[in-house]
């Protein structure tokens, strides 16, 4: 298994860098760890470009009044996700990932954003 982390600085802080080498090894994924974080990488990587946003956008209906009722429809929201939609944003990832290959790390700009 491997771990990715974003880029935030206060991410990388030495504690809790020394945890991510206990628990993982060299299997994580951040800056300053043993493979970096790639520039653009919220273009790249489903959790930033799809799941954070669709999840978002579902556990706030209704505004949440307490934690436990945050907690419960994140819980709820993710459970719900359909396997078809994950199929379909592996399909966009590797879409993503071939535009990137044939155009050696530009921005991806030129790539139509799928639902």
């Amino acid at each position: 298994m491997w771990f990715q982390q974003d880029g935030a600085t206060c991410h990388t802080a030495r504690e809790t860098m020394d945890m991510l080498k206990d628990e993982f090894s060299e299997q994580f994924i951040s800056r300053n760890g043993p493979v970096s974080w790639p520039p653009r990488s919220c273009d790249l990587t489903p959790l930033d470009y799809f799941l954070w946003g669709y999840v978002k956008s579902l556990v706030y209906v209704g505004k949440p009044k307490t934690i436990k009722a945050l907690e419960d429809n994140i819980t709820r929201v993710i459970r719900g996700i359909q396997a078809e939609m994950l199929e379909k944003v592996v399909q966009n990832w590797t879409f993503r990932m071939d535009h990137l290959k044939r155009s050696r790390g530009q921005h991806l700009h030129d790539v139509i954003f799928k639902k």
